[in-house]
C-alpha cells in the first residue's frame, strides 16, 4: 500500500507541475500533505513533519546556497568568469579548444548554477567558435557536459550538497570523490560524445554567424577584468577549504570525522565546514571582485541582491523536497523500501541511482529527484551500512539522467543551440544520460576500494 500511495503522489506531483503549471514548491507541499494522509499519518502530526523536513533540509544550506550564488555573481559581474574562459582558451590554442572549454566550464560551474553558467559562457564560447571557424556545438557540448557534471556531483552546488546533507555524508569527501567521478564523465560526455553524435546529426555541426536566442550580449574588455589567478582563486576558494579539511582527515585520521575536535583539529574542521568556508569566501569575493576592483558598496550590494533573487525559488523548492522526503520517512515508505530490498540482489547504490533516474524522468528537477531519492533510500542505506558518500554520488548521477521536456535545461539547450525538439532529444537528453551512466559506473568502481 505505501508504494501505491507513493506512485499516486508522484503522479499527482507530475500533473500539478506539468499539466496545471502550478509552482513546484506549492505542488511539493500540497502533495506532501496528501501523501501523508494517504499513508495514514496522524493528521495532527503532518504539519510537524512538513516543518521538520523543511527546517532540517535548509538549515545551513540556506547560507551555503545563498553565499555561493553571491560569490558566483560577484565573479561574473566583475568579468572574472570571462577572464577565466578567455585565458584558458588562449593558453590551450585552437587544437585543444575543447579541453580549454571543459576546464573553464568546470571551474566556473563549481560556483554558478547551470542556468547561470550556460547564459554566461554561451556567448563567450560562441565567439571563440566563430573566431576559430569551428561549429558551435563542437565546443558547446563539452561546455554543457562540464557545467552539468558540476551540478550533479560537486558541492557547494545545491543538489549534491542537499543530498549529502540529507544522507549524513561528509560534504568534503563528496567533493573530492565527486571530482574523480566527474572527470571521466565529462571527458566521455563531452569531447568523445561530440565525435559520435556528429555522425547522427551532421546538419547541426555548422559554423553559425549569430545566436538567435540572445539579444544584447554583454561585452568585456579584457584589460578591465580581474586577473585569471584571483578570479579562479575566488571561484574555487570554498572548494579549497573543504578539500583541505577532507585531505587532513584522510591523512591524519583515516578519513573519519572527529566527534569533538580540539586544538588544531578544531581549527581545520571549522574552516572546512561548508558554512564557514562559504562565509570566508564571500568576504574575500567582496574584496577581490568588489573593493579591489574600485567598486563601491552600492555596486557590490546590487550584485548580491541579484544573486539572492536568482536562488529564492530554488531554496523553496529544496525545502519542499525536504518536506516531501520527511513525509515519506515518517509515513513508513522508507521502511517499506528497506523491507522490500533487504533480501534483494540489487546493489543499494544501483537502487539509489535508479530511484533518482525514475524521479528525474517523472519530475524534471534534478534537485527534487535527488532529495526525494535520498529520503527513500536512507533507511536502506543505514541498515545495509552503505557508504553515504557513494550513495550521494550515485543519487547525483541518477538525478542527471534523461533530461527532457519537463526540464528547464532541455529548453535552454534547445534555444541556445538553435535546435529542434528531435535534435535536442538526440543530443542533450543523450548527453545527460551518458553523464549519469558513466557517473554510476565510476561510483561502483570507487565503492570497491572505499
Amino acid at each position: 500500500m505505501p508504494f501505491v500511495i507513493l506512485i499516486l503522489g508522484i503522479a499527482l506531483l507530475l500533473f500539478l507541475i506539468i499539466k496545471l503549471k502550478l509552482n513546484t514548491f506549492v505542488s511539493l507541499i500540497v502533495v506532501a500533505i496528501l501523501v501523508a494522509l494517504g499513508l495514514g499519518m496522524n493528521p495532527a502530526t503532518i504539519a510537524g513533519s512538513v516543518k521538520t523536513g523543511i527546517g532540517n533540509t535548509l538549515g545551513e544550506l540556506a547560507i551555503v546556497f545563498g553565499f555561493g550564488a553571491m560569490i558566483g555573481r560577484l565573479v561574473s559581474d566583475s568579468g572574472g568568469s570571462y577572464r577565466i574562459a578567455k585565458t584558458l582558451i588562449d593558453k590551450f590554442g585552437k587544437k585543444r579548444l575543447q579541453l580549454a572549454i571543459v576546464i573553464a566550464s568546470f571551474i566556473i560551474g563549481m560556483s554558478l548554477f547551470f542556468e547561470v553558467g550556460l547564459v554566461l559562457l554561451t556567448p563567450i564560447v560562441f565567439a571563440v567558435a566563430l573566431e576559430a571557424e569551428v561549429p558551435f556545438l563542437y565546443l558547446g557540448i563539452p561546455m554543457a557536459a562540464a557545467l552539468s557534471a558540476t551540478q550533479g556531483f560537486l558541492p557547494p552546488q545545491p543538489a549534491p550538497t542537499a543530498v549529502a546533507t540529507a544522507l549524513g555524508a561528509n560534504v568534503g569527501q563528496v567533493l573530492l570523490f565527486g571530482i574523480i567521478v566527474a572527470i571521466p564523465s565529462v571527458i566521455i560526455a563531452g569531447p568523445i560524445f561530440t565525435k559520435i553524435i556528429h555522425r547522427f546529426f551532421p546538419s547541426v555541426f555548422v559554423v553559425k554567424k549569430s545566436l538567435p536566442a540572445f539579444g544584447e550580449i554583454k561585452q568585456y574588455d579584457l584589460k578591465d577584468t580581474p586577473g585569471f589567478g584571483i578570479s579562479a582563486f575566488t571561484s574555487l576558494l570554498p572548494a579549497i577549504f573543504m578539500a583541505i579539511n577532507t585531505l587532513y582527515q584522510m591523512v591524519l585520521h583515516g578519513g573519519k570525522e572527529i566527534a569533538k575536535p580540539k586544538g588544531f583539529d578544531a581549527v581545520v574542521a571549522m574552516f572546512g565546514n561548508p558554512m564557514i568556508a562559504m562565509t570566508i569566501a564571500l568576504l574575500f569575493a567582496i574584496w577581490s571582485m568588489g573593493f579591489h576592483r574600485g567598486k563601491d558598496m552600492k555596486d557590490i550590494s546590487a550584485s548580491i541582491v541579484a544573486a539572492v533573487k536568482s536562488i529564492a525559488m530554488l531554496l523553496l523548492v529544496i525545502g519542499g523536497g525536504g518536506a516531501f522526503k520527511q513525509v515519506l520517512i515518517d509515513g513508513g515508505v522508507g521502511d517499506a523500501v528497506k523491507t522490500m530490498m533487504m533480501h534483494s540482489s540489487i546493489s543499494p547504490i544501483i537502487l539509489g541511482w535508479l530511484v533518482a533516474v525514475i524521479l528525474r524522468v517523472s519530475l524534471g528537477s534534478a534537485t527534487v529527484a535527488g532529495m526525494t531519492a535520498a529520503g527513500l533510500v536512507t533507511p536502506l542505506m543505514t541498515s545495509l551500512n552503505v557508504n553515504p558518500v557513494m550513495m550521494a554520488l550515485a543519487i547525483g548521477a541518477g538525478s542527471l539522467a534523461a533530461s527532457h521536456v519537463n526540464d528547464a535545461g532541455f529548453w535552454m539547450f534547445k534555444e541556445y543551440f538553435d535546435l529542434d525538439i528531435k535534435q535536442t532529444l538526440g543530443i542533450w537528453t543523450v548527453l545527460e544520460t551518458v553523464i549519469s551512466v558513466v557517473g554510476l559506473v565510476m561510483v561502483l568502481i570507487l565503492n570497491l576500494f572505499i
